[in-house]
Order: structure tokens, then sequence, then C-alpha cells
């Protein structure tokens, strides 16, 4: 409807910009063009090298005939040209796909081939993947490899491309004039899910969701200018959480790490002055548990996130002995990595521990900048009592959630039923808000009709001293069709049985929530430190579990 504020106040270049993290990266560049942007082994970079360099990477893949809406693959670790990447490939009008690095060659054919990538830029280490992939595609569109050589890496794979990522950006003019999309619904980035079955779907990030996420992540860590942000977190999961674009608002600096181990995260830190960092629940565990002669000398006051499973006792313990603050956020490739986090309050640092650990366990409220959060029944759409018991869906809704699935309308229709993304995550919100995963839908445990949450029980085994990670599983059973299996990895050195895991259940859950099986053992990962239930399922269904 007409009214006198629609009349004569036309929207002008003047007066609106699409809003794209890209701005950023120019922001950076003008104010701080010595400041430090990348460092990487003996290479440093400065925010005005890494502007030109984006910027030639732009104009050599117009150059080479990719534009508006084509995509452009990367396979590299966290490296400088996968921080280039995320400026230099949307600076064309292209879209950023980042692969990930530990999948086989017929997960990434089939991602090149629905993605439709014209070109992709491939590390030396995954060269024989990728040359496998190019094999196996389907497609007989003309695909460019570019070769991306890395000082750190020591291997021998020999190059599969025409021509090198350096030799490539030798050809790009440095004063290359890129633009800001004329929507800022554009397409910047697409991630695909991890496929556990069948083909993985392929997420659809646009330029405002990005930006929206980037600025977000400085809201809920009080982010300073020049950070120094050490990158743990793989730059092809969900494109790092989007801190690619955080650090470029920040004008900050990317501590590049090729390979994730403790010492070498440790090394970086005292390094580098590290500020912050995420990584996944087993990375975390991991700093913990090291040697304390790799502990000594961190620089105060660091700051880390965690994903996944919701961070126990022991590891907030360990964390803040290690003097580096722990926030615990939530989210998922559909919503840009994280879009929820769980914001503490002073009046927390005062309980004892395990009281700090449940409040922190939960997955807490809505990003700054994200509309909102819910739990709702997942058939009516009606919101959940706020009780802390009643169990619904999490659904989320605003600018920081995907476009959709690639070439999928039935599957995005689905996941935005009623106007809501529905994750899938079982939980419940509790009277201050904060929503607390209680399972996944496909998690729960169904024992004698009775539901059992996989992630409670969990959270019991992380209490036990000796748990360095640990996962529960249905397993099928004649009487009562399913009972807890649990599969736990304990730390080195340690030497219990599992008589002692089940004793230490007993003490804190109802008896038929109590693991009727455990198996010790490493527990299958994913390259972001994601324990794989899917392979453990088939465990509890076929391999030998020790009945207790």
């Amino acid at each position: 409807m007409s009214n006198i504020y629609t009349q004569d106040l036309p929207r002008t270049e003047a007066n609106f910009a699409a809003f794209s993290p890209l701005s950023f990266l120019e922001r950076a560049a003008q104010v701080y063009p010595d400041r430090l942007a990348i460092v990487h082994g003996e290479m440093a970079q400065t925010w005005g090298e890494t502007y030109r360099r984006c910027r030639q990477l732009a104009s050599a893949l117009r150059q080479r005939g990719v534009g508006h809406g084509d995509t452009v693959a990367v396979m590299l670790p966290n490296t400088p040209p996968m921080v280039e990447a995320h400026f230099g490939i949307p600076m064309a009008g292209a879209v950023i796909n980042t692969l990930n690095t530990r999948l086989d060659a017929e997960a990434i054919a089939f991602m090149l081939d629905h993605g439709e990538a014209k070109v992709v830029i491939v590390d030396r280490e995954f060269a024989p993947t990728m040359a496998r992939a190019i094999e196996l595609r389907q497609s007989t569109g003309r695909l460019l490899v570019i070769d991306a050589d890395d000082a750190l890496y020591a291997g021998t794979h020999e190059r599969i491309g025409p021509l090198t990522y350096e030799t490539l950006l030798a050809s790009g003019d440095a004063q290359f004039e890129w633009q800001l999309p004329a929507d800022e619904w554009d397409a910047i980035a697409l991630n695909y899910t991890s496929g556990t079955t069948g083909n993985p779907k392929g997420v659809v990030y646009h330029h405002r969701g990005a930006a929206m996420n980037a600025v977000s992540n400085i809201l809920e860590w009080d982010m300073p200018k020049h950070a120094v942000y050490l990158w743990t977190l793989p730059m092809f999961h969900c494109n790092g959480w989007c801190f690619p674009w955080t650090v470029a608002a920040r004008a900050g600096v990317n501590v590049c790490l090729r390979k994730v181990e403790p010492k070498a995260i440790f090394e970086a830190m005292r390094q580098h002055g590290v500020t912050h960092y995420c990584a996944a629940p087993i990375v975390h565990a991991g700093l913990v548990n090291a040697p304390d002669e790799l502990k000594v000398g961190l620089p105060a006051g660091i700051q880390a996130m965690v994903a996944g499973a919701a961070p126990p006792a022991a590891m907030i313990e360990g964390m803040e002995k290690l003097g580096i603050g722990l926030t615990h956020v939530y989210g998922l490739t559909e919503i840009y990595g994280p879009a929820a986090v769980c914001v503490k309050h002073e009046a927390w640092d005062a309980l004892d521990i395990g009281e700090r650990a449940r409040l922190n366990a939960r997955q807490g409220v809505n990003y700054h900048l994200q509309r909102g959060i819910a739990v709702k029944d997942p058939t009516t759409l009606a919101d959940v009592p706020a009780d802390g018991e009643t169990m619904g869906e999490i659904m989320f809704r605003g600018n920081i959630t995907m476009k959709g699935y690639l070439k999928n309308p039935k599957a995005t229709q689905e996941a935005f039923a009623g106007g809501w993304f529905h994750t899938g995550d079982l939980a419940v919100r509790y009277p201050d808000g904060y929503v607390k995963i209680k399972d996944r839908s496909k998690d729960i445990i169904i024992s004698g009709g009775e539901n059992i949450s996989s992630i409670e029980v969990e959270d019991v085994l992380y209490r036990h001293p000796a748990v360095l990670a640990a996962a529960v599983v249905a397993k099928p059973d004649d009487k009562w069709g399913e009972t807890p299996c649990a599969f736990v990895e304990l730390k080195a050195g340690v030497d219990i049985t599992p008589q002692d895991i089940v004793a230490h259940c007993k003490q804190h859950l109802a008896g038929f929530k109590v693991p009727r099986a455990v198996v010790f053992g490493e527990l299958p990962k994913t390259s972001t430190g994601k324990i794989q239930k899917f392979e453990l399922r088939k465990k509890a269904g076929s391999a030998r579990a020790i009945d207790v």
C-alpha cells in the first residue's frame, strides 16, 4: 500500500548497496594496507597485498570465461590460496565450492558434476584423488584444473593441470575493477552436506547471509580489531563458519595451519599471539589432554568456539586451566555453520563446574543477525512449552539461512515448510528461552517403548575421567527392540573395563537408559572432528560389542 514514505524516495546507488563480505576485504586493504593479513610458515602477507592478489584471481578467472553464476571448486587445506579464494572467486561474480579434502574420488566427481564446476583449484596433496574424480565425471563440459603449490607440503605428487595457481594470478590484473553483486541474494558459495545416505545435497549461500554471519561472529565474541585467528577449523566446512570474511571485517590475521595437531596448534598460539580459534570438541579435547610441556607459555585470554557435541565439564575445566575461554555455538551447513550461541552470564562464574557445564551445554539463543530460533511441534508448527521438558524440533528463520538446495526443489520445499528451516534436531526450550538439543530425530533410541536420548547418555559418559570421546547409538535387541550401545574412545594410558563404564552410568541414569553394550576403540570422525554415527550404527548392528 502506498503512503508518504513510499513516494518519491527511490532506492538508488547513492543510498543502497548490496551487503556482501567482499566489502570487508576492500575496507581492510584501504584502511590497513600494511597490516598483516595472512601468515603461513615463513610467508607473511599484508592486507594490501591480499587485496591485490584477490583482484588478480578474479581478473584471471574472468579472462578464462568465468562469470556470474559459474562455479569454481577448490580442494585446498587451510593455506593462503584458500583464504584468497573466498574473495577472488566471488569478485569474478562466480560461486566458490569448497570441497572436503577427506572425501573419495567418487564423491568429488559427483560434486563437480552436480555443481557444474568450470574451474577447480587443487592442492598437490590431493592431486591423485582429484585426477581420479575427473576421470569419473559424467559431464563432458570443460574443466580447467589449477595446481596450488605449498612450500609446507613435503609430498611428491605431480601436478595435474596446465598451469599453477601463481601462474594464474600472474596473468590477472591487480587493479581489476570488480563489482558488488547486482543483488545481495546472489549466490556466493556452494557447500555439500555430508551425504551419509545417498548423494549429498548442495547448500547454496547468498552474499547477504555470508556477510550477516560474518558480522554475527564478531558480535557473539566481541571480537576486537586486528584479532589473530588460528585456522584449526577447515575452511571447506561451511566456508570455515564464515570466518574468512569475519577476519577481513576486523582486519585481523589469518594464521594458516595445514595440519591440525596439538603440538602445531600450541606452537602457532605462542609464535603468533593467537587470540581466537574454532574447532570441534575432539580438537579441544586433544589440547586439554596434551602433554603439559606443550601447554607452557600460551598467550592470555585466547577465545575458542566449540560446536557439535556439548562441551562436558572436564573439557570446560580443562580449557579454563589453559586460560582459554570457551563459547558453545550450534548450527548446520544450511545455516552457514553457527547461527545460535549459548550466551554466558557473569552470574554463572560463581557456580560450580558441574552447574556451569549444564548451562553451557545448551545450544542457547539465535545469533544477533539471525531472525529467530524456535522449538516447534514438527507437525503443527506450534511452539512447545518453555518448560525444559517438552520436546520439539529446532527451527530457524532469517537471513542466516541458505537459499536452498541446488537443483532439488522438493528437498528445499520440505526444509522450509511453514516458513521455518527444519533442522531435524529434537530439543527442549527452557523458561529463560535457551534451547537444548536432546537428540537428532534419527538418533533417538526407542527401548521397550521408551525414548532414550543418545545425547543424555553421552553427557554422562563424558563425565568419566577416562573418556576422551563417546557416542551412543541403538543396538538391535530381541526383547526391547533397541538398547543403547556406547562406543568409547579412552584417554591414553588408562586401564578400565566396560563394566566400569556401566557402573558409572548407573550412578547417573535410569536403568533403561544405561548402555547394554560398550565398545572401546578410536571413533570414526569426519575431517572436522564430528563423530560419524552412521558408521557406528553399522557396527552396532553387525560387529561384536562387549555386552555387559
